[in-house]
C-alpha cells in the first residue's frame, strides 16, 4: 500500500481559517466542601460583622485585647463568599450590587451565586404569616 499525503491538497487539507471548535469549559455551579462549611458558619454571623471596627473598637482592643472574636477570614475569596452568606442568610436574594460584583471579582461565577442563594432560601425557615 502506497502512502498519500492529503495535507499538501488545498481541498482535503484542513484550512487555517476554519473555525476551530475547542472544547469549552462548563461553568462551574457547585461549591467545594469548604466553601459549604463557610456558608454555614455564616449563618450565625450577624449582619454587623461585616462592619469593618471603628476607631473607638480598634483603640480598646489595643487597651484591653479584642471584645469579641473576629468573624473575617484571611483568604480573601472565603471573605467574599462568607460576606454573601451572611447577606443571603438575612436578605435573601436584595444584597448589594457592589457585594455581587465583589462576589463575582473574588472568582465565584453567576451560577454559583445562584446555588448559594437558592441553597440558602431552601435551608432558612419558614416564617409564618
Amino acid at each position: 500500500m502506497a502512502y498519500m499525503d492529503f495535507t499538501r491538497d488545498p481541498l482535503l487539507a484542513p484550512s487555517l481559517d476554519a473555525p476551530r471548535h475547542d472544547p469549552v469549559e462548563p461553568e462551574q455551579t457547585g461549591l467545594s466542601a469548604l466553601e459549604w462549611q463557610v456558608v454555614a458558619l455564616a449563618q450565625r454571623d450577624r449582619m454587623s460583622s461585616l462592619n469593618k471596627p471603628g476607631r473607638l473598637a480598634i483603640a480598646l482592643g489595643t487597651v484591653f485585647g479584642p471584645l469579641q472574636h473576629n468573624p473575617r477570614l484571611a483568604d480573601p475569596k472565603l471573605e467574599a463568599l462568607r460576606r454573601m452568606a451572611v447577606l443571603s442568610w438575612h436578605r435573601g436574594f436584595s444584597v448589594p450590587v457592589s457585594e455581587i460584583k465583589a462576589f463575582h471579582g473574588a472568582g465565584f461565577s453567576p451560577a454559583q451565586y445562584e446555588t448559594l442563594v437558592s441553597s440558602i432560601l431552601a435551608a432558612r425557615p419558614r416564617v409564618r404569616a
